[in-house]
């Protein structure tokens, strides 16, 4: 018989071993909501102020600035309001690295402090006719105090809901911080608007006027209550455990020279979406008034109506970019402004109601395109490390530089060219720049953040 032979024992080989999963965030809905608001809270107060300010320009005149001459009193009011725009990028420069060097928490705190303590501030001053030319000198600080506080705040903003946000969220959750613009400039101008229409001229010139800046104190309360109660962002508090020295330390340098080319493209996305912004809410009011000769009130109503409008979409607008993409919907407003721009203004200039309202709304609703997708496609651009510094300064010089200054320029080109025209070429003349900045962005919906983790909503239970 023969005999079998042996076989080698069975040798049991190890399974490959599978790559670790990566570590993922899993948000707090509600601490996500209250960082939702108190981002909101803040960007409704530096509009609040917007309107009131602009709303209320020519009893600002007669109060801080010598009688005899109203276009110069009108002039030197505006002269401190664009005064703001100036220190704008200095706050970025300075609130912006600190955001990533101690916390974004702690700047926005500190930033809504200077807001409130800056609007509050202008209440308290006394007039003209009580000081003297020191009237005009604490306008002008307080004004200061604004502008450089504004310089870290809505960077600050996005970031930190950015930061907060689920990636499938993001953009429906940061279109809320708009819908707080919003709401805090039809605040503040339906507040003007309410008061003249029930004090008399005396009244609102003796203490009316004091009334809307004196309602930043108990609103900065709030704000500075709800920031508080907000923990650190979980991107940031990840970049502190891999810090060290328990600090993260960014230079300046490697914000500005070593973001170069995604800073040129956050400026020119911020410049098509400042430039429109600009254009409609606060240029347009003077246009219908000075150009068309259209009814101030009316006017006034009409933008109101079209801001009610913008609000009622933003939400909507903002998950609609949550499902196709930011790069979509920004590309379309682009396109719309492209478009539309000419054909608006023409509805414009015809002077009717009904005219005016279709421009401005079609304008709006276009506008809208930005405002639901840029507070979730800004803070995308940059990494946790520099997000904060590098979206303030690119931000803020973008503002500055194009967005701040759309009235003044908007205003000298009709007056050199006779073109009545000019304020729908200007648009469209951003939307092609715009246009150029979105073929070139990376599309960041349902993604994560650059170097965080992926957020994710926690399981139901």
């Amino acid at each position: 018989m023969p005999t079998a032979t042996p076989t080698a024992p069975a040798v049991r080989l190890p399974a490959p071993a599978r790559p670790a999963s990566p570590e993922v965030t899993v948000t707090d809905p509600a601490l996500v909501r209250r960082a939702v608001k108190a981002a909101a809270l803040g960007n409704a107060m530096e509009w609040f102020d917007f309107g009131v300010y602009s709303y209320i320009a020519v009893t600002l005149g007669k109060v801080f600035f010598p009688s005899g001459n109203p276009t110069a009193q009108l002039l030197a009011t505006f002269g401190a309001f664009a005064a703001a725009f100036l220190v704008r990028p200095l706050g970025g420069l300075v609130f912006g690295p600190l955001g990533d060097r101690i916390g974004r928490q702690k700047v926005l705190a500190l930033t809504m402090i200077m807001m409130a303590a800056g609007t509050f501030a202008i209440g308290l001053i006394p007039s003209y006719a009580t000081i003297g030319v020191g009237a005009p000198v604490l306008l002008l600080a307080a004004r200061l105090v604004q502008g450089f506080s504004t310089g870290g705040e809505y960077a600050g903003a996005t970031t930190f809901i950015a930061e907060y946000a689920p990636d499938k969220k993001r953009g429906f959750l940061g279109s809320w911080l708009e819908f707080g613009t919003l709401a805090g400039y039809i605040g503040g101008a339906g507040l003007v608007t309410l008061m003249t229409a029930l004090l008399s001229t005396d009244d609102l010139l003796s203490w009316g006027w004091r009334v809307p800046f004196l309602i930043a104190g108990p609103m900065g309360i709030v704000g500075l209550y709800l920031r508080m109660r907000l923990e650190e962002t979980p991107a940031f508090a990840a970049e502190l455990e891999k810090s060290e020295a328990g600090r993260p330390k960014v230079p300046l340098r490697e914000m500005v020279t070593g973001q170069w080319r995604t800073l040129l493209l956050c400026m020119g996305l911020v410049l098509v979406f400042n430039v429109t912004d600009y254009m409609l809410l606060s240029y347009m009011p003077s246009y219908l008034t000075s150009e068309l000769e259209y009814d101030e009130t009316h006017g006034l109503l009409v933008v109101l109506g079209v801001m009610a409008l913008m609000m009622v979409v933003q939400p909507f607008a903002g998950a609609l970019t949550d499902r196709i993409g930011r790069r979509p919907v920004i590309a379309a407003g682009c396109a719309g402004f492209l478009a539309l721009s000419v054909p608006a203004l023409l509805l414009i200039r015809q002077g009717s109601l009904l005219a005016v309202a279709l421009g401005m709304g079609a304008l709006g609703l276009l506008l809208v395109c930005f405002t639901a997708a840029m507070p979730a496609a800004l803070p995308a651009l940059f990494p946790t490390r520099v997000r904060y510094g590098s979206l303030s300064i690119g931000f803020n010089v973008s503002v500055s530089l194009f967005g701040g200054t759309t009235p003044l320029v908007v205003t000298a080109l009709i007056g050199a060219t006779g073109n009545m025209m000019m304020p729908a070429y200007y648009m469209m003349a951003a939307a092609v720049i715009g246009g150029a900045a979105v073929w070139f962005m990376t599309e960041s919906a349902g993604r994560p953040l650059p170097g965080s983790a992926p957020a994710v909503e926690p399981a139901p239970r």
